[in-house]
């Protein structure tokens, strides 16, 4: 019997662009190497992106063209955090600690220890061409740490 698959929950604000690039990214490299991991991703506050349009980020949908990972399975509107996602979450990972840590302890206090956070920025502070490579340096690291004997 197969063992279940375990699951990484992706966190930023909206579940617009980050989360969302970091999810299809992780997805790729999971399956290129064969593990029982898969992620999702879900937004903290997604009410606070009123200038996101459509389904995903314009410069997530490029990014990911220019890196051979089809988008068309990702293509949903952005998804609110439940307690539900947080359960059924092995690893749970943050984009942005000085964002997300204040959302974490205001609106899930409870799982605020499970979750790691990452230091990657949103648009506000780094564009998507220094941001999306962080993102997918740090899925690539773990995915890395998740396919070593120890992982």
């Amino acid at each position: 019997m197969a063992e279940p698959t375990r699951t990484v929950l992706f966190l930023c604000t909206g579940n617009y662009y980050r989360s969302r690039h970091a999810e299809a990214v992780f997805n790729h490299h999971a399956a290129a190497a064969a593990l029982d991991w898969r992620a999702t991703s879900r937004g903290l506050a997604p009410e606070f992106g009123v200038n996101n349009h459509g389904f995903m980020s314009r410069s997530t949908v490029a990014r990911l063209a220019v890196l051979g990972i089809s988008h068309d399975e990702y293509l949903r509107l952005p998804a609110r955090v439940s307690e539900s996602d947080f359960a059924a979450a092995e690893m749970v990972i943050a984009l942005k600690e000085a964002e997300h840590r204040p959302l974490m302890v205001e609106r899930h206090p409870a799982w605020v220890q499970h979750v790691v956070f990452w230091q990657v920025h949103d648009i506000d502070f780094a564009t998507p061409d220094v941001a999306l490579p962080q993102i997918e340096e740090q899925v690539l690291e773990l995915i890395a740490g998740l396919s070593s004997p120890n992982g």
